[in-house]
C-alpha cells in the first residue's frame, strides 16, 4: 500500500487521501504572490515539527534571513530547526554556470546529511534564468527525480513562476508525479480572492480539482462545505452589545463588521445562487438566539423556503425552550396556510399592505412593552413581493427602516435570487449590506457596507450549537 506524506496544510490533505505520495515530485506553480513559499514552508516545518522528518530549502530565488524573518511571522522557526540538526537552507543564489551534477550532489548530500524525507527547490524559473541551456534545466529535473525522488524517497516540492496551467504540457509538468497551480484574482470591488487548482496527482482521484484557500496564519484550504454534527447540544452563549452595537451573536462577525450590527439599523442580506438555507442560517441564526436568550422579542416574516416550523426548530437549536419561544418569538404567517394554532404564531391576511402592517405595529408594541426592550425583525423580502407586490413593499420597507431607527432596534432583510433589481434600491434603505455566495463549493460572505474582505464559512459545532466560522482570504 502506497504511503502518504501529510502536506500540514489544512483541508488539503482529506482531499488527497492523506497527503502526497512518498518520494514524489510535486510541481507548485503561481505568479508571484500567490502563496508559493508559504505552501512549501508549510510543508517543511509540519514535517520536521509534528512527524519528525527532516527537511531542505534550496533556493535559487530567495537568501537565507529573508526566509527566517518572513517564516518567522507565520510562526515557523527554521532558524531554531537548523540548529537542531532537523532543517538545512542551501542558499543558491549566487548560482550562475555551476554544472548540473554540483548542484545535485549538493542537494543530495544535504539530503543524505540529515537524512531528509523532505525537500522544496525554489523555483524552477530562477534555475531557468541561470542556465543557458534548457537542456541544463531537464538535466537537472531527472537527476532530481531519479536521485533525491527516487532513491532517498525525499518528497519533493518543485516551484516555478507560472500564471496559468501551462506547466500541465512542460518539461516540468511531464515528469512530476503532481501538479499544482495556486492562482490570485481581482473580484467584485477590488477584492481578491485566493484558489489552488489540483492539475494532476499521481493515485489520488478527486471528484472536485478547484479550492479557494487564505494565507491568513498560514495556508489554508476551504473544501466543499460539510454540516457537522452537533453531538451534545447545548444552550447558546449571548453575546455581549456594546453601546453603539447589537452583537451579531457570533465573535468572528462581530469582528468582521468592526464591533456588530449598529443600533437601529436596517441590514440587507443578499443571498446568491447556490446558497443553501442552512449556510445563510448559520450566519444568521446567532444573531436571533443572541436576542432571545437576552430577554427581547424577535419577528420573523419566513422568506420562501422557509416555514413557521423550521424558524421554530432554528431557534430550538439554539437552546431556547417552548416557554421561551412562545414568550419571545413571532412568526408571520398568512391565514390561508393551514396552521395549527401556537402561541408564536402571528395570522396576517395578506392582502392589504398597510392594515398588515399595523397589525405587525401592534405585535411589535406588545413585545417591546413586555420586555422593555429593543426587537430584531427578520424579513424574507420575497414574500412581501409575493403577497403585496413590488411598490407596496418596497414602500413598506423604506418606512419601516425609519421606524427601526427611532425605536433603536434591528431589522434584517433577507433578498434571495431572482430580486437583482432590488439590490440597490435595498441597499440604499440598508445601513448595512452583507452578501453570502459560493465559490468552489465554499459559501462566502463579505461586506460591501461596510466593506470587508471575503471571509470563508465554515461550520463549527463544537460549543454545542452551529456557529459560523468566518475565516478572512488574504
Amino acid at each position: 500500500m502506497e504511503r502518504f506524506v501529510p502536506t500540514g496544510v489544512e483541508g488539503l490533505d482529506n482531499i488527497l487521501g492523506g497527503g502526497f505520495p512518498s518520494g514524489s515530485l510535486i510541481v507548485l506553480a503561481g505568479c508571484p504572490g500567490t502563496g508559493k513559499t508559504i505552501f512549501s514552508a508549510q510543508f517543511l516545518h509540519h514535517g520536521c515539527v509534528n512527524y519528525g522528518e527532516s527537511g531542505v530549502y534550496a533556493s535559487f530565488a530567495e537568501s537565507r534571513e529573508v526566509f527566517y524573518e518572513n517564516m518567522e511571522s507565520l510562526g515557523f522557526y527554521f532558524r531554531k530547526l537548523e540548529e537542531e540538526g532537523k532543517f538545512r537552507f542551501l542558499d543558491l543564489l549566487t548560482v550562475k554556470e555551476e554544472d548540473i551534477p554540483h548542484i545535485v550532489n549538493m542537494i543530495l548530500e544535504e539530503a543524505m546529511r540529515i537524512r531528509a524525507k523532505r525537500l522544496v527547490i525554489d523555483s524552477l524559473s530562477a534555475i531557468a534564468q541561470a542556465f543557458k541551456n534548457p537542456h541544463e534545466v531537464r538535466m537537472l529535473l531527472h537527476s532530481v527525480l531519479s536521485k533525491i525522488c527516487r532513491a532517498l524517497k525525499c518528497t519533493t516540492i518543485l516551484i516555478t513562476e507560472l500564471c496559468e496551467d501551462k506547466a500541465a504540457y512542460g518539461v516540468e509538468g511531464f515528469v512530476a508525479d503532481g501538479l499544482i497551480l495556486l492562482k490570485k484574482s481581482r473580484r467584485e470591488g477590488g477584492r481578491y480572492l485566493r484558489k489552488l487548482r489540483l492539475v494532476k496527482m499521481r493515485g489520488t482521484p478527486t471528484p472536485e480539482t478547484e479550492f479557494i484557500f487564505t494565507l491568513k496564519d498560514g495556508f489554508k484550504l476551504f473544501p466543499s462545505f460539510k454540516e457537522k454534527h452537533v453531538e451534545k447540544p447545548q444552550r447558546f452563549k449571548p453575546q455581549p452589545d456594546t453601546t453603539q452595537f447589537f452583537s451579531s451573536g457570533s465573535s468572528d462577525l462581530d469582528v468582521m463588521l468592526g464591533g456588530g450590527y449598529p443600533k437601529g439599523s436596517t441590514v440587507l442580506m443578499e443571498i446568491e445562487e447556490h446558497i443553501s438555507t442552512l449556510q445563510y442560517h448559520l450566519v444568521l441564526s446567532p444573531t436571533c438566539w443572541n436576542f432571545l436568550t437576552l430577554g427581547r422579542g424577535v419577528i420573523v416574516i419566513p422568506s420562501a423556503g422557509v416555514d413557521h416550523n423550521l424558524v421554530r426548530m432554528r431557534a430550538e437549536e439554539g437552546g431556547l425552550t417552548r416557554d421561551e419561544i412562545n414568550r419571545l418569538l413571532r412568526v408571520c404567517v398568512r391565514e390561508d396556510y393551514e396552521t395549527k394554532l401556537e402561541p408564536y404564531i402571528v395570522h396576517f391576511k395578506g392582502e392589504d399592505i398597510s392594515e398588515d402592517y399595523k397589525r405587525y405595529l401592534e405585535v411589535e408594541e406588545e413585545l417591546m412593552g413586555r420586555t422593555g426592550q429593543p426587537i430584531l425583525r427578520v424579513t424574507g423580502a420575497d414574500m412581501l413581493i409575493s403577497a403585496y407586490g413590488l411598490k407596496d413593499t418596497l414602500s413598506i420597507l423604506s418606512f419601516d427602516a425609519s421606524r427601526i431607527k427611532e425605536i433603536g432596534g434591528l431589522g434584517i432583510l433577507i433578498l434571495k435570487p431572482g430580486y437583482r433589481k432590488l439590490v440597490k434600491i435595498l441597499a440604499s434603505i440598508a445601513d448595512v449590506h452583507l452578501k453570502v455566495m459560493r465559490e468552489s463549493g465554499a459559501p462566502i460572505i463579505y461586506g460591501i457596507k461596510p466593506r470587508t474582505c471575503f471571509y470563508a464559512i465554515e461550520m463549527d459545532a463544537s460549543k454545542g450549537y452551529a456557529m459560523p466560522k468566518l475565516t478572512p482570504i488574504m
